[in-house]
Order: structure tokens, then sequence, then C-alpha cells
């Protein structure tokens, strides 16, 4: 399999419809970017906060969806885009949502990555917001 230059920086985006189908399609394509890449250490630790933000994105809102896929040298940053430009609600402890049925999605991102945010974007006319979140690799 190919592996890249680490210090080389990469990026890709997938535009899927708000369609709770396509997080599935997120999380594989997430699954072989990051193999085919080398990557593969980072696989079980960014696959679940990925397809948390991805499906949020998708059950919260009702336009497009986008998953965004960098590498920077030593650092992997996922997020998600999605027309609401409305901010996300802020994660609770973990403590405080293990034993609910709900609000875990921005609990888990928080707690499985390094860093976590979000950011209002306006861009062509179109409004929305850009939540990420971002792994060192070891």
């Amino acid at each position: 399999m190919p592996e890249t230059d680490p210090q080389q920086s990469w990026e890709y985006t997938l535009h899927i419809p708000n369609d709770p189908r396509a997080v599935t399609v997120c999380r594989r394509t997430l699954r072989l970017i990051l193999t085919m890449h080398g990557l593969i250490t980072l696989v079980d630790v960014a696959e679940h906060p990925a397809t948390e933000l991805v499906s949020n994105a998708v059950r919260h809102t009702k336009g497009p969806v986008a998953l965004r896929v960098h590498w920077s040298p030593g650092v992997l940053r996922i997020g998600a885009w999605d027309a609401d430009p409305e901010p996300p609600e802020p994660p609770n402890a973990w403590e405080q949502v293990a034993e609910s049925e709900g609000g875990r999605g921005l609990a888990l991102v928080r707690a499985c990555a390094d860093q976590w945010g979000w950011q209002p974007l306006s861009r062509h006319g179109r409004r929305g917001k850009y939540v990420w979140c971002a792994f060192a690799a070891a």
C-alpha cells in the first residue's frame, strides 16, 4: 500500500446529502483515506469523533453537509460543515452524559480529540458552520 510523505499536507472534502446513510459513507471514506496515506494508527482514534460530527450535522440541519479531512505534518484535523449558522450546543462533561440516551456527540468528540472547536462560515452568499476536531500523530 503506498504511503505518502508525512511531511506533506493534504486535504479531502466529501460533500454529502442530508441523509443518515451518508454518515456510513463518510466513516468508510475516512478509513480509506487514512489507510491509503499510511495513517492506519489514527483510524480507530478519529473514526468515532468524525462520525459524531457528521451525524450531528445530518441530524440537526436540513441542508447539505460536507466532511473535511486535513493532514498537516503531525496533525489530523477532521470537520463537518453544515448550512446552519447556529453554534452547536456546548458539550457536557462525559460523566453527565454517559448514562443518558442522547447528547453524547460533542462530549465524545471532546473526550477523544486533542482539540475541538467550531466557527461560523459565510462563503459565496451561503452561511453555515464548521465543527472540527484535531488529533496529534504519535
